[in-house]
Order: structure tokens, then sequence, then C-alpha cells
């Protein structure tokens, strides 16, 4: 091939290895978490192959020797050559051990494990135009995804999110009926509860096994008395009243979020709001074609697309839909005003108002 420029190819050959490097992370990481290796080589301080081998419970020294030197080349772990030992920073920590930091990301590595298993099943839509149904691709995907997002809701939720919310504050400490629409496993709903114990809330999900697990927490985490949780989907919710609706990055999984806000509207007190939390992305595609964008966009592909086209409407918003769309849809539900009340790095919230 004449046309092709070695120096442009050896720059391309070189992000490969880099990505190809972190695909081939993705089962290493698992099983050190699973084994507790992040944990006890960051707690226990500068250790061998051996002394972690030892820490972690009696493993074999051999393995622990690979993985370390797998997470060293990784640039997930330190290594000293002259004192052949390994360890953590604390920057490091945040990510693989802390598990209430805001960038705690092994759940993502699970995640992307799930999008693998999930692989066969998505292929098939692509050839049939289908969809497929969340929770069928992979053996535990909701368990995945609830995890992953879990370290965002809980440094957000009630320290940005809410907050950015015209008067909302007031009306959760006075006693606000809430209801948490694509509520998963319920992190996001029993988030809220415990900061707000005069409020009552439901959270809503159409996956009876997520809320089967919901139902479980919230008896463990003893709010069952003012918590509870519907399997239902958000067009059938018939329960009216609420002060506020929560919706977490659930809205562009739908297959029709345009029948969603139609009832959200209908189940909303006329002073109430909708906060509608969503993955961040800009309007233009060339917008996310950036780090987050690529995450969003590869995970979409896998994973909201095909839930979306399995459902009724199957309009197959995406992850990277973007505010204007999700006004669009939002406003074709009957709201009259949408703004962006706040935003990070991974997530923009939308405030709906009749």
């Amino acid at each position: 091939m004449s046309d092709v420029n070695m120096d442009k190819l050896h720059e391309f050959v070189g992000k490969m290895l880099g990505d190809l490097g972190a695909a081939n992370s993705v089962a290493t990481v698992r099983v050190g978490a699973r084994l507790g290796l992040f944990e006890a080589l960051y707690e226990g301080g500068p250790a061998t192959p051996a002394e972690l081998a030892q820490r972690a419970g009696g493993l074999a020294e051999r393995y622990v020797r690979e993985w370390l030197m797998a997470q060293a080349a990784n640039g997930y772990v330190m290594y000293d050559a002259k004192a052949k030992t390994f360890s953590m920073t604390p920057e490091q920590a945040m990510v693989f051990v802390v598990k209430d930091s805001p960038v705690y990301l092994v759940s993502a590595f699970d995640l992307a494990a799930a999008t693998i298993e999930g692989e066969a099943k998505v292929e098939a839509a692509f050839r049939n135009g289908g969809g497929v149904r969340w929770g069928d691709s992979a053996g535990c995907l909701f368990c995945a995804v609830g995890d992953f997002f879990r370290p965002g809701y809980v440094n957000n939720i009630v320290q940005n999110w809410l907050p950015a919310l015209d008067g909302i504050g007031e009306r959760l400490d006075a006693g606000a009926k809430v209801a948490d629409i694509g509520c998963g496993v319920g992190f996001s709903t029993l988030l809220m509860a415990e900061a707000f114990p005069n409020a009552t809330f439901v959270g809503y999900d159409f996956h009876e096994p997520s809320i089967e697990k919901a139902r479980k927490h919230a008896k463990a985490h003893g709010v069952a008395d003012r918590v509870r949780f519907e399997a239902v989907t958000a067009k059938d919710i018939s329960e009216t009243g609420f002060d506020l609706i929560t919706t977490f990055d659930a809205l562009h999984d739908m297959g029709d979020p345009e029948g969603c806000a139609g009832n959200m509207k209908r189940i909303l007190k006329p002073d109430g709001a909708w906060m509608i939390v969503e993955p961040i992305a800009g309007d233009a595609p060339e917008d996310n074609l950036n780090p987050v964008g690529r995450i969003y966009y590869n995970a979409s592909t896998m994973i909201c697309v095909p839930t979306s086209l399995d459902q009724e409407v199957g309009l197959g918003l995406g992850a990277q839909a973007g505010q204007a769309k999700l006004t669009e849809v939002i406003k074709a539900g009957g709201f009259g005003h949408v703004k962006r009340a706040t935003e990070g790095p991974f997530n923009m919230v939308l405030e709906a108002r009749h």
C-alpha cells in the first residue's frame, strides 16, 4: 500500500497497543479486586509478591507475582526495582480501593466484562434489527450498571444535584413525596431517603430482579417504612401527587421516553419538579469524540440502544443524545420548561417543570 504514511501508521499502532493493553487488564483488575489484592497492597503498604500473597489470605505467590507485574505495567500499582516491592499511591487507591471515592472505577471493569458476555446477543440484533431485553445480555448486567453509577450518586445526588433544583431541598426537608423512575437496584432512592428522613420515596423499575434487590437493600438500611419499590414501567405508574420525580441515567434507555415524559407530567404536582440525570454529551456528534464520549458510545452500542429497541416504540436515543434532543423528548410529553440545572464531568442534570 504505497499511500500509507508510515509515521501515522506507527502512531496509530502505538495507540492500539495502549488500547489492547487496557482491554487485557479487564480480567486481571477484576480478579485482583475480588481477591482483595488492591486493598491489601494499599492498606498494608509496600510488599513483595510473597508478602502480598500471604497478606491477602494465603494466595499462590506465583500468580500474585505475575498479577503485580501486570498492574505495574498498567500503571495501576508502583514498583520499586531496588527494593523489589510493590505499592499503591493514594491516587491509585482512589480508583481501585476507596469504594465511596467519586472516581472509584473497579465496577467499570465489571461493566466492560458484561458487554463482552452479551456480545453474541447484540451481534444478532445488528443483523435482525431487534433489541436485547434489559438484564438478558449478561448474567448480572444490572448489578454491574448499579455498581458503576453508585460512586457518582454517592458524591453528587445530595451534595450537588438536588441543591441545584429551585426550592426542592426545602420541600424534601419538610417531607416531600418522591418517585425515583428507573431506580434499578435502589442505590439512588436509598441515598435520598437517608439524607431526607422526613420524605417518602417510591422507586419504580420495569426489571423485577432489580426491584427484588432494591427491596432487600431498603430493609438492610432500615428505611422500608418510608421507602417502597414497585416493578412497573414508567408509562404505567398510576400513583400521583409527587413533589419530585427523579430519573438517573435511565431516560435514554427507555423504548418510549416521550410516553414516559407524558406520564411524569400527569403524576407530578403542578408545582413539582422532574430531575433528569443523563450522561454528559454535546448536541453534535463531533462534540462527543472524546474519552468520556468514547466510553458512553461503546456502552450505548452494547447496552442502551439494544435495551431501548427491545421495548415498545424503541426510540433508541442512546447514551449520547445531548440536551437538545432530550429537551425535545421531555417537551413532547407536555412539559413547558426544561433547563440544565447543573453538570459534572460525566453527567448533566436537567430540571423539567410544568
